[in-house]
């Protein structure tokens, strides 16, 4: 199952975000003062591997729902990820 059918069947109310979404979507709007307490906090809050969650987060930033959300995020990551994309 792709990322956004899984966010589909988690939905509330069909046509927004899953909890799961928010809650990464939120973990992405907090400052860390390291990897490590961001990964313990990945793996604690949200009950998943950090790749599982990068994985999640990267399809997010697609996603129109998530930029409607929470569009300061969406698009410091996105602007973040194209920057990471031009510098390879």
């Amino acid at each position: 199952m792709s990322a956004h059918a899984d966010a589909d069947a988690e939905a509330d109310d069909g046509g927004g975000l899953s909890e799961r979404d928010r809650a990464v979507l939120a973990v992405e709007r907090r400052g860390w003062s390291g990897p490590g307490e961001k990964e313990r906090a990945i793996r604690e809050r949200l009950d998943m591997s950090p790749t599982r969650y990068y994985q999640l987060l990267n399809a997010l930033l697609d996603d129109p729902r998530a930029l409607a959300h929470d569009p300061v995020t969406v698009n410091r990551l996105r602007r973040l990820r194209e920057a990471h994309r031009a510098h390879r």
